[in-house]
């Protein structure tokens, strides 16, 4: 029987959630612009939206799935070249000198920074592409759903501490200015990160 690759889904997923994208820089706007608690606040709806699109990604598709092996093999190769694509913008990103566009964000209560960040997760179609391709990297077909929940608790985890994180270490504008400073080295490690989930998951498709 098959093992989960927990640690596999551990990198993946600080790779793909803590790189610059629509979520995390709306937080770091948000923590920027209007304070802390507007951050976390913005940061507790895009969490909501991301357990969300993992649940879906683990039980919706684990049912579709194990009824239809054919589709699981092709949606693992859909997975890799997903990350692959990712690989490759974090490379572009980290050759380009131009910092990250964090844009300032909109709020006027902290109800209303909660349901931006859940918007904000939820009508993002990447989210459900990575879900998908994160629960085709490391869990096997033969997965029971206690297995599928595990692997939710912990991407779950994974998610809170980076946005939770963000809120946090961008109210202070010192983390703020290392960080675009350091945002090449940050996406190059985000593009080897990747790419490394990308091979594993066609090499052990091969030796499957």
């Amino acid at each position: 029987m098959e093992n989960i690759n927990y640690l596999l889904i551990v990198f993946s997923a600080i790779a793909a959630i803590a790189s610059p994208g629509p979520a995390t820089l709306a937080i770091a706007g948000a923590s920027m612009g209007k304070g802390r608690l507007f951050g976390l606040y913005l940061a507790f709806g895009v969490l909501t939206g991301s357990l969300i699109w993992s649940m879906l990604a683990a039980f919706g598709l684990a049912a579709v799935l194990k009824s239809n092996i054919w589709l699981f093999e092709n949606l693992k190769y859909l997975g890799a070249l997903y990350l692959l694509y990712l690989s490759y913008k974090s490379l572009k990103s980290a050759l380009t000198s131009r910092p990250p566009n964090i844009a300032k964000v909109q709020l006027h209560s902290r109800s209303n920074s909660y349901l931006k960040g859940l918007l904000i997760h939820l009508t993002n179609p990447k989210a459900i592409l990575f879900f998908s391709a994160l629960y085709s990297i490391a869990v096997p077909t033969t997965a029971t759903p206690q297995d599928l929940l595990s692997v939710v608790v912990v991407v779950g985890a994974v998610s809170s501490a980076v946005f939770i994180g963000y809120a946090l270490l961008f109210s202070h504008a010192g983390v703020r200015n290392f960080y675009i400073r350091s945002k090449s080295i940050f996406e190059g490690v985000f593009a080897m990160f990747f790419g490394t989930a990308s091979f594993k998951l066609i090499f052990s498709d091969i030796q499957g």
